[in-house]
């Protein structure tokens, strides 16, 4: 199965009446064939709005029954799928909507005043289409019919997504329906997934994260997925017991949040026999302080599985093996459908336990950045794509994370990864998130601060924090300020924004 619409197919054909998709709030059901009822549907609706293949259509939804029925028909019927991330800046937004050539967008009512001040400032038409969570679409009744195009090839664009854009505005990622469903497939073999598992989706489905762990897999495995429209620490736990899911993905801020919650009202996993089927949660999209995994498991008695994914990689490339296999804290765990190595500045793979940037091959990675081939070019060399991150491998081909190379801190000449800062500091009982990040200094040419967000009901000092950074990273490199803040910048997935932590301190007045 190499594209969106031969997965559905399949499994409309052998198992129709499995159920593939549950929207709690509204209590609303896809069953796979269901879905293939709902995929056509979008496509003659398509085919009436006169959009040819590869046309670019984008949504600004919230997760839920009536976003994965257009995410997935759009794909599915050889258009060209545009996500646009809800929390994002009207800049961004302005640039994806623009950039991207979409000609339809699809708006919740929430967000209808969003969506027109950045249609104010693009000059071409863009068809709107509200779409609620109770009725769906509001189809145009003036539309054109035109012909179906063919169904998709594997080397079809399914999905056009873009970065975070934590370094400027954010590049535009082509995937095709052999990456997307590559990157399913991925997540299927990594975590052993079967028809019988139920995904409890919770990170939103505008990021590569929701879009291909929690619903391209359980689409190429014929499972099951379970979709509120947005993530509630107070209904984390509830939803995995009523619904009976079997693994969710997650990031570390959520992660702390729901070990906050379990802190104020803790939940009484043995007594609860619903959640007997819980097999494991997932990290990815950031890194998980060593720390913050050992409080999970102790609390929620769960293994957690660090993963590492990508927007150009159509997610997974990582991935620790489940119980009993070994796994390693503090690592991403081994390649997972990729060929993964490390490198040095020449392109020579490095030895164990030397650090250099990450470059990945396989069938899941993106054809190109759109209408960017000078990024293109410098990303994608010989069939390798070149991430950026910076890591190694360990004896057993483990690989660990140091960091982003354009996120290094230098001091005086010395790399400083700041990930080994988040670490220790993330150590103290009183942090909800930390990041350390370098700044212009007229004497080392950049200084190691850090800004960090205390969890509700506790405190701390810098001295106190300072002190512990001295103990586990040593003078040089421990922070010369710590910032505290009631909020850090964020990218959809809850990864925080490094590259635009200067830019906080220097507007902002921290509380210390």
């Amino acid at each position: 199965m190499e594209t969106v619409r031969e997965c559905i197919e399949h499994h409309a054909a052998a198992s129709p009446d499995r159920v593939f998709l549950i929207a709690p709030e509204s209590g609303l059901t896809l069953s796979f064939r269901e879905l293939k009822t709902a995929v056509d549907e979008v496509g003659a609706q398509l085919d009436r709005l006169g959009l040819g293949q590869g046309a670019r259509v984008a949504f600004l939804l919230n997760n839920g029954y009536w976003t994965t029925r257009l995410f997935l028909g759009v794909m599915a019927n050889n258009r060209v799928i545009v996500p646009l991330n809800a929390v994002a800046g009207n800049l961004q937004l302005v640039h994806v909507l623009d950039h991207s050539d979409s000609e339809v967008v699809f708006v919740a009512p929430e967000y209808r005043d969003k969506l027109a001040e950045i249609m104010a400032q693009i000059e071409r038409p863009i068809r709107v289409i509200e779409t609620t969570d109770e009725t769906g679409p509001d189809w145009p009744s003036d539309a054109t019919a035109l012909a179906s195009p063919p169904p998709p090839a594997p080397a079809d664009t399914a999905l056009l997504l873009y970065t975070s854009g934590s370094t400027g505005l954010p590049k535009g990622a082509v995937l095709s329906h052999r990456a997307v469903t590559s990157g399913g497939r991925n997540v299927v073999e990594g975590h052993q997934l079967t028809a019988q598992d139920r995904a409890l989706c919770v990170l939103p489905v505008y990021h590569i994260n929701g879009a291909m762990v929690t619903v391209s897999a359980p689409l190429y495995s014929g499972s099951s997925v379970v979709m509120p429209r947005r993530f509630s620490a107070t209904d984390y736990w509830r939803l995995a017991a009523e619904y009976r899911c079997s693994w969710s993905s997650i990031v570390p801020t959520i992660i702390k949040y729901l070990l906050d919650r379990d802190a104020l009202e803790p939940y009484d996993f043995g007594n609860d026999e619903r959640l007997a089927n819980f097999r494991f949660a997932r990290s990815a999209s950031a890194p998980l302080a060593a720390v913050t995994l050992e409080q999970w498991e102790q609390t929620f008695r769960l293994p957690m599985i660090e993963t590492l994914g990508l927007t150009e990689t159509a997610g997974t490339v990582a991935s620790n093996p489940l119980p009993p296999a070994p796994r390693k804290p503090g690592s991403v765990g081994l390649p997972c459908g990729n060929e993964i190595i490390i490198v040095d500045g020449r392109g020579r793979e490095c030895a164990p336990h030397v650090v250099g940037e990450l470059i990945i091959r396989g069938s899941n990675l993106l054809d190109l950045y759109y209408k960017n081939p000078e990024a293109t070019a410098d990303a994608i060399r010989d069939g390798w794509f070149y991430s950026g991150d910076l890591g190694m491998k360990d004896e057993d081909g483990y690989i660990f994370l140091t960091g982003r190379s354009k996120e290094l801190i230098i001091r005086g000449g010395e790399n400083i990864a700041p990930r080994e800062i988040d670490d220790v500091l993330y150590r103290h009982e009183a942090i909800l998130e930390a990041a350390a990040v370098g700044v212009d200094d007229d004497n080392y040419g950049q200084e190691v601060v850090a800004c960090v967000v205390l969890r509700d009901g506790y405190e701390c000092s810098e001295d106190e924090l300072k002190a512990l950074c001295e103990a586990g990273v040593g003078g040089y490199k421990m922070p010369k300020t710590i910032y505290f803040f009631d909020d850090l910048p964020k990218g959809p997935s809850g990864k925080i924004l490094r590259l635009k932590l200067p830019e906080l301190i220097a507007k902002s007045t921290p509380k210390k």
